[in-house]
């Protein structure tokens, strides 16, 4: 699964991923391979992901919109 982490002013991350946590507005959910196609407003917190190696990664937000779909999760962060 592809994850992509864009600002306005960057690209924070792109890359494959295992599965990835988002702040939702009413809690946190994960994303794992396969999810069904979604969008969601995020809230400030934590975007935590975990790459193939098993390596697990975070990048606090401020705040922002999930899209899920066919695999690929795209989030634009503030």
């Amino acid at each position: 699964m592809t994850l992509e982490i864009i600002s306005a002013h960057e690209i924070k991350f792109t890359g494959e991923v295992l599965s990835v946590t988002l702040p939702g507005e009413l809690g946190s959910f994960t994303i794992l391979k396969n999810h069904a196609a979604l969008i969601s407003v995020l809230n400030k917190g934590a975007v935590k992901y975990t790459t193939p190696d098993g390596v697990e990664n975070y990048i606090d937000i401020d705040g922002g919109i999930a899209d899920v779909n066919d695999n690929v999760v795209s989030v634009c962060v503030y």
